[in-house]
C-alpha cells in the first residue's frame, strides 16, 4: 500500500516509477510495479508463477529485469528468468553497480552470467542487456538497437568467430571502438 502512494504521487508529475522488488523475499512488488505501470520491476531473485503471471496480464508494459551481478556477489538465488522467457515475456538484465551488493558495472560480466547462471542464451543474454534494457530505463524509442531514427551509440569490436564469445571471454579485451551519438569516441 506504501508502495503504491508513493508511485501514485510520483505519477501526479510524471513520474514512472522503476520499482526493487523481490530480491530478499516473494513481496508483491512485482504486482504493485504492475498495477502501477512501473518501467521496470528489479531484482527478480525470488519469484512464483503469480508474478509471471501478473506482468503477463500487464501487457509487457513492467520489464522483468535480473541483476545476476548482485546474486553473484551476495549469494542469492540468480532468479527464474527462463521461466519469463518461456511464457513470452522480454526480460533485461542489468548490473546493479553499487559498492554493497555489485561492485561491477561490467555488462560483459552482466552478459556471462546470464549465460552461465540464468541459462539464457548469447542471443538472449545480448538483447536483455541491451533492447530490454533501454526499455526498462524507457528510452527503447531512442537506444538499444542500431535501428534508423535511433541515438548512433554503440561499439564496434574485433572480429570474433561469433556471439558466444562475448559471454564467453568476458574479460578478454575485444573492443575496436566506441561510437557515441554518431561520433568515433575511441
Amino acid at each position: 500500500a506504501e508502495t503504491m502512494r508513493i508511485a501514485e504521487k510520483g505519477a501526479e508529475y510524471g513520474m514512472r516509477p522503476k520499482l526493487h522488488a523481490n530480491e530478499l523475499a516473494i513481496s508483491g512488488g512485482v504486482q504493485a510495479g504492475v498495477k502501477c505501470g512501473a518501467l521496470s520491476v528489479d531484482h527478480l531473485e525470488r519469484t512464483s508463477w503469480e508474478e509471471i503471471q501478473a506482468l503477463l496480464s500487464g501487457g509487457c508494459a513492467t520489464i522483468p529485469t535480473f541483476l545476476p551481478g548482485s546474486s553473484f556477489f551476495l549469494g542469492l538465488p540468480f532468479g527464474n528468468a527462463r521461466g519469463f522467457i518461456a511464457a513470452g515475456l522480454p526480460v533485461a538484465l542489468a548490473s546493479d553497480w553499487n559498492p554493497g551488493s555489485s561492485p561491477s558495472g561490467d555488462m560483459r560480466f552482466v552478459m556471462a552470467l546470464g549465460c552461465i547462471r540464468l541459462k539464457l542464451t548469447p542471443t538472449e543474454a545480448l538483447i536483455a542487456t541491451t533492447l530490454n534494457s533501454a526499455y526498462a530505463m524507457g528510452c527503447g524509442d531512442i537506444a538499444g538497437s542500431v535501428t534508423p531514427g535511433k541515438a548512433a551509440n554503440l561499439i564496434i569490436t574485433l572480429a570474433l568467430p561469433s556471439l558466444t564469445m562475448i559471454p564467453y571471454q568476458y574479460n578478454s579485451p575485444f573492443i575496436s571502438k566506441v561510437i557515441l551519438g554518431g561520433r568515433s569516441e575511441f
